[in-house]
């Protein structure tokens, strides 16, 4: 394996190994759980066309009570706001499931449906809020060389839909699950019609959202990165 896919090796999978070392030594504590939050009608956008795709994931795995798992940081430390172990992995197989490299390092063809992004976008932790939109893209941003926008919180998904208006594309959108459906409402028209809402149990799913005409074109990619992880869309 030459430097570059070295490299790109240790961005996925440092942060799994990090906090798996840790993970036995963390002490329990009460989980809080997330709540939905509601966002206006967007503006018309200012800044520029529409992105050709648009491609919207789930943090990944979080926390699920009190007890084990635990969020940890990338530094190992204990934090119900971030991800968890299985959590941080799939945050680091995300790396080759947008970015894709040959064995000589170079580009290579993405899954079918797929784009190698050019903008991500994760929601605001703000003071209190949660850590694991912006974990979850962190490995994919380090390796394509891209800064996370991270100016939005949630609950302001219209805000984020206009930040969209002249973004450069492909986009990617990491989110809190309970608030996508809002993103997805200040769309516009879209064919065929997503699922209303995002299963508790699914971290494993991209949206994808193409443009046709003044619409959208709508389709599910399995990520199919980690055991477990099911080649069914939502339904």
């Amino acid at each position: 394996m030459d430097a570059e896919l070295g490299r790109r090796s240790l961005l996925g999978l440092g942060s799994a190994v990090a906090v798996s070392a840790v993970l036995t030594a963390c002490g329990g504590g009460k989980k809080k759980h997330d709540k939905p939050t509601t966002s206006p009608v967007a503006p018309p956008p200012t800044g520029g066309p529409l992105p050709d795709t648009v491609m919207i994931i789930r943090h990944a795995e979080k926390p699920t009570g009190s007890g084990k798992p635990y969020g940890l940081t990338e530094d190992g430390e204990r934090d119900e706001e971030s991800l968890t172990v299985r959590g941080w992995t799939r945050a680091g197989a995300l790396v080759e499931l947008f970015d894709p490299r040959a064995s000589d390092g170079k580009p290579a063809q993405l899954r079918a449906g797929l784009a190698r992004p050019a903008t991500i976008f994760a929601s605001d932790p703000g003071g209190k809020g949660s850590k694991r939109p912006g974990q979850t893209v962190t490995p994919l941003a380090a390796a394509l060389n891209l800064t996370i926008d991270s100016h939005i919180p949630k609950g302001q998904e219209a805000q984020l839909v206009a930040a969209l208006a002249g973004a450069a594309g492909p986009v990617l959108i990491s989110w809190q699950h309970e608030n996508i459906g809002a993103i997805i409402g200040q769309l516009g028209t879209i064919t065929p019609t997503p699922p209303k809402t995002w299963p508790d149990d699914r971290f494993d799913i991209v949206y994808v959202f193409t443009r046709s005409g003044t619409g959208w074109n709508f389709a599910q990619v399995p990520q199919m990165l980690l055991a477990g992880d099911s080649p069914t869309p939502i339904g």
